[in-house]
């Protein structure tokens, strides 16, 4: 299947992050849309508040000429981070007041940020969830004396 080259770049550099330890929900150059736009926090500028999906003036500007930053319109990189920033476990918008994790940094907690924004990302562009492991546990399991072959999916 032939992925879009924008879900290409923004998986790749997300996996680097994570991998690299330079994933951090409370940056706007290492969090998920960070990343996705190369470290830069350019992109705060489309919201006044991390976390919102709520396009301030400039963010509408750009919306309406049709900008794109790596592929990505204001609202879809809005719309990213908030997927992350959820499931890590914030309340959002960011907000000293708002709850978040314990360890925001934590691997577990950064992990269900990506694992969310990866099924975002693949629902944006119409791609099979590549986070889905469940093909992984289909077992074919032949019966005896028929030929014919049992399929099992493991269901916790």
């Amino acid at each position: 299947m032939i992925r879009p080259s924008r879900f290409e770049n923004a998986i790749q550099k997300l996996y680097t992050a994570f991998h690299n330890n330079t994933l951090n929900p409370e940056c706007c150059k290492q969090c998920a849309v960070g990343n996705i736009l190369d470290n830069t926090d350019s992109w705060k500028h489309l919201s006044d508040q991390h976390g919102s999906t709520q396009l301030n003036y400039v963010g509408r500007v750009h919306q309406t000429l049709g900008r794109r930053f790596n592929g990505y319109t204001p609202l879809e990189l809005l719309n990213i981070e908030a997927v992350f920033l959820k499931a890590c476990g914030f309340q959002i918008p960011l907000h000293h007041k708002n709850s978040k994790p314990e360890n925001p940094t934590d691997s577990d907690v950064l992990f269900n940020g990506l694992e969310a924004v990866v099924m975002h990302l693949c629902a944006l562009d119409g791609v099979e969830n590549v986070m889905d492991y469940t093909a992984m546990f289909k077992l074919k399991i032949p019966l005896p004396n028929k030929g014919q072959h049992l399929y099992s999916t493991c269901h916790s």
